[in-house]
């Protein structure tokens, strides 16, 4: 598909049909076809109309229901939470979303399972990064951006998408806005993809989790450049992962995801998957418009702390290097230098031992780097300096050089 002079790799999965196999796809496919110029009302089934009813005897009743976060709920379920969403997310973009830029999904997972199944093909192929989330599998250098040399090596004519995670999650860094752009004279992120035809799937699930030098680059300021997907959610900035409530949107501000069939595609499938509970969805205004920044900068503050205590501590631990201190997210990405152990065989090997012994759980060894582990830090301080000093006896334990424990 092209705009202007450009190629684009990438289209809707034309096998993708939910309006033969659910009764939503057929409503919207019917809706499609309904003249709305004339002068009859279409008569269909109205979920509205039953919530209406709901509401109507929850606002008579209020006083006699005690469970107030849904009246609440109720009360907001007709205000606009696409909108919020959209205008949530163009505030650090050149542009305004609009509400049909929106997709609501239940948590981030979910948007990445709409996503992939949305552009599968014959062949089709997406660059993903490594280490990443267990979803994802990536390319990245040790200072944990995208090698971008690679991207272009590994790219080929099959290719339709690469995927960022940012800030990133296993590795705790944020990218900045030269290596999302133009960094000397390489060619970076939303250029190459543009180059190379394939658009970018931007997951900030923890925008802006940071607490670094580098602020918070959503890739969407990219957009003009090349078409990118943003992945969303409530869970980790506002700390309500059980809420499950994420969201897709597209940053294009020319169009190519109509043009391409991706946005129909998406729209198809979300026809026969379910939605996040009403109650829940009706909260996001709130939300995201009210949250005072004291409870956000409160929780940056924290994480702050919470990552130089693991940094610093980390440094006395044999076998483990953590190559940088974390500035975004929740965990960080620290290596185990098996040349400094004995009788331990890989990471698996490495976590099992740590878990029967010193009853310390580190289950983040599936981020597709073999001999590294992630790390959470966000526990309670006494928890991760216990954590870190149960780790280290234990790396004491099984060194090959028998030193002495001084305990923090």
């Amino acid at each position: 598909m092209e705009n202007g002079s450009e190629k684009w790799n990438f289209q809707g999965n034309k096998k993708l049909n939910a309006s033969s196999i659910s009764v939503r796809g057929a409503y919207n496919m019917l809706m499609e076809r309904v003249n709305n110029s004339r002068d009859k009302k279409p008569l269909r089934e109205n979920l509205v109309k039953f919530l209406n009813l709901m509401w109507y005897y929850f606002k008579a009743n209020k006083s006699k229901i005690s469970n107030s976060i849904m009246v609440v709920s109720l009360e907001m379920l007709f205000s606009n939470n696409y909108r919020a969403i959209a205008n949530y997310l163009s505030s650090d973009l050149p542009y305004q979303l609009s509400p049909e830029n929106v997709f609501l999904t239940i948590g981030g997972t979910q948007a990445i399972d709409i996503i992939l199944p949305v552009l599968a093909r014959p062949g089709a192929n997406i660059l993903l990064p490594r280490p990443g989330y267990p979803q994802y599998d990536s390319r990245a250098s040790c200072c944990w951006e995208v090698d971008l040399d690679s991207l272009e090596v590994l790219a080929d004519e099959n290719s339709v998408a690469t995927v960022l995670i940012n800030s990133s999650n296993p590795c705790g860094s944020v990218f900045t806005y030269q290596h999302l752009e133009r960094e000397h004279t390489h060619s970076l992120v939303a250029e190459i993809s543009r180059k190379l035809g394939i658009f970018v799937i931007s997951d900030e699930i923890y925008a802006p989790v940071t607490y670094g030098n580098n602020p918070f680059v959503p890739m969407g300021v990219f957009s003009s450049i090349v078409p990118v997907i943003t992945i969303g959610s409530l869970s980790k900035r506002w700390l309500v992962p059980g809420w499950r409530t994420g969201w897709i949107a597209t940053c294009d501000p020319h169009g190519i995801f109509q043009k391409t069939g991706v946005v129909k595609k998406i729209i198809s499938y979300l026809e026969i998957t379910i939605d996040p509970p009403t109650f829940l969805q009706a909260a996001i205004p709130e939300i995201l418009g009210k949250t005072k920044d004291e409870f956000l900068s409160k929780n940056l503050n924290i994480l702050r702390g919470a990552a130089n205590i693991f940094y610093d501590l980390c440094k006395e631990i044999l076998c483990l290097t953590c190559p940088h201190k974390p500035v975004g997210a929740m965990c960080v990405m620290v290596e185990i230098n098996f040349s400094q152990i004995k009788d331990i065989v890989d990471e698996m090997d490495f976590c099992a031992k740590l878990a029967e012994e010193e009853s310390v759980l580190l289950p983040g060894v599936t981020v597709g780097l073999k001999n590294w582990l992630r790390i959470s830090f966000a526990v309670h301080t006494s928890n991760l300096v216990e954590g870190l000093n149960r780790i280290k006896a234990f790396c004491l334990i099984y060194a090959k050089m028998p030193r002495s424990y001084v305990s923090w």
